[in-house]
């Protein structure tokens, strides 16, 4: 009885430490799995942000560098051009988002609850956009403004009014250049609320509609907290894909006329690839950086992650 007793003991330690053994080779798998993606991540993100943050320390011209300290940074301070780039790049911001945000939930609603055929063609056609090359589309933009044969001013020009420089007039040129943003991105913020809208309870609309609740109040006391996580995570992507906005400014006005639609990423190319002073664009970059975190980090603070849902 006693060896009984002992075999089946021994037969238990010796099966846990078989689990033991197995657990820890599934984990020492595992790792393995996700190693290339944290070295790809320490290659291509992580140490080239810490050698640029080195670099805007430096002169660095692509053939001598030296340490300068705080110079670039002392620069930039003062640099009216670069501020000016900033402010764009704000308005830009600003501007983009929230008009793709409202625009892109707008269409969901409507394409969502539509029962008309060729429903799922218009969602297509509205997202193509935003997978196309942002160059091809600049060039397309960029013949649409044209101030003799571009579609916008044939078509003033066939209501009685006036043609327009929409790329050459300061007033104009910024606006224009986030028309085509918004009309890039509208159709990816669309397909998210697709997706956000599909998720919400059934159940809810109907107990509101028992309530006697209408189309509107469906919309503000349901759709819209519901849609929260959603929208959370619309804001924090557009705004930092917004802040690095560049092909559209660099193919359709250079930063023109008059440095009117200049913008941060802009800055950064001139000063380095065109005028060789890495360690100012450097410094310009680290900048940019910061402000996207702090963007990032009050988004996070104040957005809640569409944890605190109230449907009332």
């Amino acid at each position: 009885m006693l060896w009984i007793s002992w075999k089946r003991k021994s037969g238990k330690l010796a099966g846990v430490g078989m689990k033991k053994k197995k657990s820890v080779t599934t984990d020492r798998c595992a790792y393995w799995f996700i190693t290339p993606y944290y070295l790809f991540f320490v290659l291509f993100v992580l140490f080239p942000i810490v050698v640029n943050i080195v670099l805007s320390f430096t002169d660095f011209n692509l053939k001598t560098i030296s340490f300068t300290g705080f110079q670039n940074y002392v620069d930039l301070a003062r640099d009216g051009l670069f501020w000016k780039s900033v402010e764009n790049t704000l308005i830009y911001v600003v501007f983009t988002v929230f008009l793709t945000l409202v625009i892109g939930f707008v269409l969901a609603l409507a394409l969502n609850n539509a029962v008309l055929a060729g429903t799922r063609f218009f969602r297509g056609f509205i997202y193509l956009p935003y997978v196309t090359s942002m160059v091809s589309m600049s060039m397309v933009w960029l013949w649409m403004y044209d101030p003799t044969h571009g579609v916008f001013n044939v078509i003033l020009e066939a209501l009685g009014l006036n043609a327009r420089q929409w790329l050459y007039d300061e007033k104009l040129a910024l606006g224009a250049v986030i028309v085509m943003g918004v009309w890039k991105g509208v159709g990816y913020y669309m397909t998210l609320y697709l997706a956000g809208l599909n998720n919400i309870p059934g159940y809810l609309y109907e107990a509101a509609s028992i309530d006697g609740a209408g189309s509107l109040q469906k919309v503000f006391r349901i759709t819209i907290p519901m849609l929260r996580p959603v929208t959370f995570f619309i804001v924090i992507t557009g705004v930092i894909n917004a802040f690095n906005v560049f092909e559209q400014v660099n193919v359709m006005t250079g930063g023109g006329p008059m440095n009117a639609t200049t913008t941060i990423v802009h800055q950064i190319y001139t000063r380095a690839f065109t005028e060789y002073r890495m360690g100012y664009g450097a410094a310009e970059a680290v900048f940019l950086l910061l402000i996207i975190l702090v963007f990032t980090l009050l988004n996070f603070k104040y957005g809640n992650q569409g944890q605190d849902l109230d449907i009332g």
